[in-house]
């Protein structure tokens, strides 16, 4: 069956739960070429071993086929809380796409999926997932938890996201950010999916929200979601456009070349900068480009998990 064209007949992703699966699957199936050979077969059953713990459950075996040390896992165990965050504000929708696939996805899509993709992985793993979403205002919350019910509840609030009006709302990520910081008490991996557009462009504000989300030890990944050929190199055919603001409206007629240079430069020391203060507060910063695939998201999420213990 073509998953692209049962998207396209029925207008989004009515079957993102399939459709996370069988990206999941393709990178599982493709990690014996990458630094996780070896792992992929035991992908949900085994966890690596840390220095200090019992030898007594390592799985020699798998040793002798990786030469690394992995110890198995238990039913009951659940060694990971997961949050995912996804900023849906109005920047987030960009571009306007009817009927959205794989290989033609927006800012909002491309989130929703990777995110969906993350739950799979979590589910396999027997880890809790919970889910923030906010906008100009906050618009759910969901506490971390396993099982299949939490799970299509979430793909549920996935889908409404997508089908919702695409009205124009900016956001004040730091806000959230902080609400959401309130309520995690228990230490947990947070992935934040935004394209770092909000209407204060007070970057400090936003580092101290992030800094209170670690205050509870949480590990914090920055996945900034963007349209890398029209948002930082800003490619654009050289006749005259009218450019709109997607949160504000606010419009500017103008030929692309006659800015695209300063554009780019401008964009250059912002991204640098951004870089640099995801650095020294310890948050890792992953450029998430909605035209690639989501082995970047799925890797990520594979060495925070390794590191996180």
């Amino acid at each position: 069956m073509k998953i692209e064209k049962e998207l396209h007949n029925t207008g989004g992703f009515i079957n993102l739960d399939l459709l996370a699966k069988q990206v999941v699957e393709g990178y599982i199936s493709g990690m014996h070429k990458s630094p996780f050979h070896g792992f992929s077969a035991e992908f949900a059953e085994h966890k690596i071993y840390n220095n200090g713990e019992s030898t007594r459950h390592i799985d020699w075996k798998l040793f002798a086929k990786s030469e690394k040390l992995y110890t198995r896992r238990y039913e009951e165990e659940t060694n990971l809380r997961c949050h995912l965050i996804i900023d849906n504000s109005a920047s987030m929708h960009y571009p306007m796409i009817v009927k959205q696939d794989r290989q033609h996805l927006n800012k909002i899509g491309f989130s929703v999926l990777a995110s969906a993709c993350l739950m799979e992985i979590l589910k396999r793993q027997r880890d809790a997932v919970g889910v923030s979403i906010y906008s100009d205002e906050f618009e759910f919350y969901a506490p971390e938890r396993s099982g299949e019910r939490h799970h299509h509840m979430l793909l549920n609030k996935f889908d409404e996201v997508l089908r919702s009006d695409k009205v124009r709302r900016s956001t004040d990520t730091y806000t959230y950010l902080h609400q959401i910081a309130e309520k995690l008490k228990r230490r947990s991996l947070v992935f934040l999916f935004t394209d770092m557009f909000q209407e204060d462009t007070d970057e400090e504000k936003l580092f101290e929200a992030l800094r209170h989300l670690k205050y509870n030890r949480h590990e914090i990944v920055l996945f900034h979601v963007m349209d890398q050929k029209k948002e930082l190199e800003f490619d654009f055919e050289n006749s005259p456009r009218r450019f709109t603001d997607v949160e504000t409206g606010a419009e500017i007629d103008l030929y692309s070349e006659n800015i695209r240079n300063t554009y780019r430069e401008e964009v250059k020391k912002y991204l640098e900068n951004l870089k640099m203060q995801c650095a020294r507060y310890r948050i890792t910063y992953v450029a998430a480009d909605i035209n690639k695939n989501f082995e970047n998201i799925l890797t990520t999420y594979l060495l925070e998990k390794q590191k996180f213990g």
